[in-house]
């Protein structure tokens, strides 16, 4: 799966992924590869991104907007 996460400042990641834990509004929630499309909104927490070299990375958002379709997940995230 392909990732991006980015702000409005700047690009904070970009690359393949086996994993991504996010915090949705209602509640955390993971995609992983051949996820249902989905389109979600989330709230001040932590993004875990676990890479396909088996590294886990954790990004700090204040919010923001998910969407997945096709394997590829795209987060705008507030900062």
């Amino acid at each position: 799966m392909h990732l991006e996460i980015v702000t409005p400042e700047k690009k904070l990641y970009s690359g393949e992924v086996v994993l991504v834990q996010l915090p949705g509004k209602d509640g955390s929630f993971e995609i992983l590869k051949n996820h249902a499309p989905i389109v979600s909104a989330l709230q001040k927490g932590t993004i875990k991104v676990k890479s396909e070299s088996g590294e886990e990375i954790l990004f700090e958002v204040n919010g923001g907007v998910v969407e997945c379709k096709k394997n590829v997940i795209s987060v705008l995230a507030d900062s």
